[in-house]
């Protein structure tokens, strides 16, 4: 299995886990639209397109953030073209926090993703509060972990790799292989 990492807004800089997975794991694709800043729904599922083309259909799709919702209606729309999604920090589009230049992504990936999904979230998230997210990963069908109070689970959160994480990765891969 592949691992296609799709972030938030601003791409998940070099000291974010999921830039620290990609690393690790040798395999990762991570998408590449047209802006991380200023982020446009079409491109980024557009972006979506390239990179699955690249990772094959058996792949694992790890977002973060924004990259949740647009992997969340990319998969409702695409919906052979993945095993599993692990979408850790999904932001609140109703929240006070929630970046105005990402409105067009407000109201979509709210599907049943028909594929073992897993939704992560923290319990002091300024971008999405554990109640919001527990009723995203209902909403697409995923299992809920909480993992505490660890912000919006980015860099400046401190995780480094995230060990937690990964093994919760790790689970989540486990599961879909059992299921193929």
């Amino acid at each position: 299995m592949t691992h296609l990492i799709v972030p938030g807004i601003g791409g998940s800089g070099p000291a974010h886990w999921q830039t620290l997975w990609q690393q690790d794991l040798g395999d990762a694709v991570r998408i590449a639209p047209s802006s991380w800043d200023e982020p446009r729904l079409d491109d980024w599922l557009a972006a979506l397109d390239r990179a699955s083309g690249e990772a094959g259909p058996d792949a694992v799709v790890v977002a973060h953030s924004m990259g949740c919702l647009v992997a969340a209606e990319w998969l409702s729309r695409t919906p052979d073209r993945a095993t599993a999604v692990l979408l850790v920090a999904p932001p609140d589009p109703d929240g006070a926090a929630y970046p105005a230049e990402a409105l067009e992504f407000a109201r979509i990936g709210r599907h049943p993703l028909g594929l073992p999904a897993l939704v992560v979230a923290s319990d002091d998230d300024p971008y999405g509060s554990r109640a919001y997210a527990a009723g995203f990963a209902e909403a697409v069908s995923a299992g809920f972990v909480s993992v505490g109070p660890l912000g919006h689970i980015n860099a400046a959160s401190g995780l480094g790799e995230w060990a937690e994480g990964r093994e919760l990765l790790d689970d989540l891969v486990a599961v879909a292989r059992r299921a193929a």
